[in-house]
């Protein structure tokens, strides 16, 4: 059996090594971000949300923290603090699961099959049930307003991590995005 702390350097190889964009915050591997893109398929297609992941010192068995940083309207995610009522993560996590089965399978999983009779949000999980289409139209509303690359950006940008991102800027070798170049860099890195 590895200690905790070899299995968050491992865990978080993975999710480094996956599609998402992961951003460290002062430089811990127990605390960082990660842009998340809403599922195909779902109202929430084309939304792109950061989420904030922290990984408690008994990971992998407690579950992470995670919060959605930028407003999204689903009725099992806190609109104002971002936090998701999720049972794999809460109640049923397990030291099998890692952080890439939360971006790639719960997180969908969350978005794709909300539960209204567990809500955080009371008005989202009322509106599905009793108005699913106008639920639909609420959820693509936010998704434009909330959740576009820029929102996501800003997202990044406000959560006082700039002059972290500088530093991380000057350490990390130039292996980031293919974008660099167009925009400032952010000391964020597509692996």
């Amino acid at each position: 059996m590895s200690s905790p702390k070899r299995r968050i350097e491992t865990d978080m190889m993975k999710l480094l090594m996956s599609d998402h964009e992961v951003t460290l915050v002062n430089d811990s591997m127990q605390e960082f971000f990660v842009r998340f893109h809403g599922p195909d398929e779902t109202p929430f297609a084309g939304g792109v949300w950061k989420i904030h992941v922290e990984l408690q010192d008994q990971y992998p068995y407690k579950s992470p923290s995670i919060g959605f940083m930028n407003k999204i309207f689903h009725p099992n995610i806190d609109e104002l603090s971002g936090s998701v009522c999720l049972d794999v993560i809460n109640q049923t996590w397990s030291p099998m699961f890692d952080m890439v089965n939360i971006f790639e399978v719960f997180l969908p999983q969350l978005l794709r099959y909300p539960n209204p009779t567990d809500p955080l949000n009371g008005e989202a999980a009322a509106l599905l049930m009793r108005e699913p289409k106008t639920y639909d139209s609420k959820v693509k509303e936010y998704v434009a307003r909330y959740a576009t690359k820029e929102a996501a950006d800003d997202a990044f940008g406000n959560a006082g991590e700039e002059e972290e991102e500088e530093e991380e800027d000057e350490e990390m070798s130039d292996a980031g995005s293919f974008d660099e170049e167009e925009e400032e860099p952010t000391g964020e890195m597509d692996l």
